[in-house]
């Protein structure tokens, strides 16, 4: 995956984080990341589409999340649940995007932004989340001999 997709992944995870905290308009978090050139390095569009995308879809995402997560998603660390939405976003909308990539790069941001040992956690509920999103393309690696995740 490209580090610029990579870097809007990052972004879209500190505007979200913010958007729930704070309730502020998704125009004004997204005025504020583009002014102050926290995108510089990523792909633009992505971060748009992710940061514009989940809470567009947030029924959605949320309802994807439900049967996996052990406690009502609002309950979730507010870090945590920005990457795990990202996440289940992805799986559903980013088709292109191989699953086993979505899952490393929200794994990835929990280490960077999570509390320690949330890596864990956000891998357990994606890859569950993937079982259901992205059957189709499981079964069809493992058709092909290659471990399931």
């Amino acid at each position: 995956m490209s580090q610029a997709k990579t870097n809007a992944r990052k972004c879209a995870v500190q505007a979200l984080y913010q958007w729930q905290m704070s309730g502020d308009s998704l125009s004004r978090i997204e005025t504020y990341f583009l002014e102050e050139e926290h995108l510089k390095g990523a792909q633009k569009s992505y971060f748009s589409e992710i940061f514009h995308g989940v809470p567009k879809q947030l029924d959605i995402v949320d309802a994807a999340l439900a049967g996996f997560v052990d406690r009502p998603i609002e309950k979730i660390d507010p870090v945590e649940r920005a990457i795990l939405r990202i996440g289940a976003y992805e799986l559903i909308y980013r088709l292109e995007t191989p699953f086993k990539v979505i899952i490393n790069e929200a794994v990835n941001l929990a280490k960077c932004f999570g509390a320690e040992g949330s890596h864990k956690y956000v891998n357990g509920i994606l890859d569950k989340v993937s079982q259901t999103q992205r059957a189709v393309e499981i079964a069809a690696k493992q058709k092909q001999g290659l471990p399931k995740v």
